[in-house]
């Protein structure tokens, strides 16, 4: 489920998902990085001592997502248009 948020408005967005070898319950809040192209930045992600989940995928007319691990096991999200 989406909660949309228009470009140039104030406020967040959000979606409920399930995400393979992400087990549900008890991890908390999955939070989420904007920025230009999720691939250039999940690229540094293991030179800077964490480890990627999941390389940059399509959410459809939402953009991109990858998913990475940072140094002390907390997941976390880039998200970006293209």
């Amino acid at each position: 489920m989406g909660f949309p948020q228009a470009r140039g408005e104030s406020g967040a967005s959000g979606s409920l998902v399930r995400a393979a070898g992400v087990p549900s319950g008890g991890t908390g809040t999955l939070v989420y990085f904007g920025c230009e192209d999720c691939a250039i930045e999940a690229a540094r992600v293991a030179g800077a001592g964490g480890r990627l989940h999941r390389d940059k995928m399509s959410i459809g007319q939402y953009g991109f997502v990858a998913l990475a691990f940072d140094t002390e096991g907390n997941l976390f999200g880039m998200h970006s248009l293209r």
